[in-house]
């Protein structure tokens, strides 16, 4: 069990805006209050950043950019490093600060500032990277390009796991030269202004900065002029609002959006590896608030039976709501109450439309710790139909959609028939099978007999409405620059 410090000694000292290198008070003086969702109560009011905030934040940020763009490469990388190890030096009180505010169960947050420094670690080791080419065209010229850095980045991250997010992501602007602001989400942004406290004296003033808000601060750094990309890791109704934004000034996106993922299992698949694999990949650890949840599972027909019945007997032993910050605790709430409703609103539609309930489909009884909170048993659906709305839409809830195939391009055309397209699982013994369907299906990231595993160095995205570009490799460091030409003539 792991020695985790008090809930007190984690919250962080400051509830405000950190720009310019300094803690700021917001110009509007205006709170939101973020709560614990295992228990409905408020933990904190944090101060919120308007649009005048914001315009003073993006303006130090480009000041600090005409800096730190030729600060050199290996300084560069020196400063991700130390902020890597600051990371896993506070790893465990950044783990209670997201169980408490996001309501995902401490052990299992627990990793998340070290994927986090990981990544920070990464990029710096492919800082190196960040370079131009000679391009032989005739003897009289020389021709050479440079990669230099966009300026200002905003990084809005999602809540469902805030300190993982912030930190990831603030790597490859920051190693590319850019500077950088964090948009912490609405929801859970004590984790991200602890980030702020101890990342701090790590990078010069303004290189990075956290402002916490609601629309009003996004509206803000996708339309500012002096911001030259904006990323998003949410919905794709928050990232088509982002892209008309920015499409006034024409600045570049990085979109991580929704996903209604499938898995397939092909009747040669290893049962057990399957049922884990269903159960897993579905996230009712974290109530299914996960993009990449494959939430649509689709058994062939001669395994359904068997696979849906240790599948519910599985989940039942292995996913129980409990209090977030406790250790044994193995699954945690919904987000909000607003997301609490909506849950249940798709759970009574499934029901309407004759989906055969297995398991769940309501609040956990029995336990007054949690009674409170805003929690959701984990719930699976069989006989789903393609044309019911848990089948078509993101739920980011804790319901898994069964489907029963028996015709492989039946199964393709249900597979590919939503609007979404980031993860995707196939299961089977046949490799061959396996390589074939990979190919067919419309997702951005496939895994083949397992799920729900990132490594860095391969290339994470969606496709269709899933989100624009590639995370978590040198594509993503490169997507923070741009190539400038450069031609010498060497005429006498």
């Amino acid at each position: 069990m792991a020695n985790l410090p008090s809930l007190e000694s984690c919250l962080p000292r400051n509830k405000s805006l950190f720009y310019n290198g300094r803690w700021q008070t917001p110009s509007g003086g205006q709170w939101k209050e973020t709560l614990n969702p295992g228990n409905g109560r408020v933990v904190e009011r944090i101060l919120q950043a308007s649009a005048d905030d914001v315009d003073a934040a993006v303006q130090g940020a480009h000041r600090a950019f005409s800096d730190w763009k030729i600060v050199s490469p290996a300084q560069r990388a020196s400063h991700l490093r130390k902020a890597a190890h600051v990371l896993r030096q506070h790893a465990k009180e950044l783990a209670v600060l997201d169980a408490l505010n996001t309501g995902n169960p401490v052990a299992e947050m627990l990793n998340d500032a070290n994927v986090a420094a990981a990544n920070l670690d990464y990029f710096a080791g492919l800082v190196p990277m960040i370079k131009g080419e000679t391009i032989p065209i005739s003897d009289d010229s020389l021709h050479y390009t440079l990669r230099e850095p966009l300026g200002v980045v905003a990084r809005i991250v999602a809540f469902n796991h805030p300190v993982m997010f912030a930190g990831a992501k603030l790597a490859a602007p920051l190693a590319a030269g850019n500077t950088v602001i964090i948009k912490p989400p609405d929801q859970a942004p004590l984790s991200c202004l602890r980030l702020a406290e101890l990342l701090g004296d790590v990078f010069p003033p303004g290189v990075f900065n956290v402002l916490p808000g609601s629309v009003e601060c996004g509206k803000a750094l996708s339309n500012h002029p002096l911001v030259k990309k904006v990323t998003l890791i949410g919905s794709v109704s928050t990232g088509k609002a982002i892209q008309r934004a920015a499409a006034d000034s024409l600045k570049p996106t990085l979109l991580e959006l929704g996903g209604k993922n499938a898995l397939i299992a092909f009747p040669d698949a290893n049962v057990e590896k399957l049922v884990e694999g269903v159960a897993k990949g579905m996230n009712f650890t974290w109530a299914g608030q996960s993009c990449g949840s494959t939430s649509r599972v689709f058994l062939h027909e001669n395994l359904h039976d068997e696979v849906l019945e240790k599948v519910k007997l599985y989940v039942e032993n292995r996913f129980k709501p409990g209090i977030p910050t406790e250790m044994s605790t193995t699954m945690g709430p919904v987000i909000s109450k607003e997301a609490y409703e909506r849950v249940l609103g798709y759970i009574e539609s499934a029901k309407q439309e004759g989906a055969t309930l297995v398991t769940g489909g309501k609040p956990p009884s029995g336990s007054a710790d949690i009674e409170a909170g805003f929690f959701i048993e984990p719930t699976i659906f069989a006989n789903v139909q393609p044309t019911m709305r848990i089948a078509k839409e993101e739920i980011f809830g804790p319901i898994m959609s069964v489907f029963r195939w028996n015709d492989e391009e039946e199964l393709l055309k249900m597979v590919n028939s939503t609007q979404y397209g980031l993860t995707a699982s196939v299961y089977s013994e046949n490799l061959a099978t396996a390589h074939s369907v990979v190919k067919k299906v419309e997702a951005g990231y496939v895994w083949v007999n397992q799920v729900g595993k990132h490594f860095l160095n391969v290339p994470f995205g969606g496709v269709k409405e899933s989100g624009l570009g590639r995370e978590e490799c040198l594509d993503e460091l490169l997507a923070f620059t741009q190539t400038k030409s450069v031609n010498v003539s060497l005429s006498k």
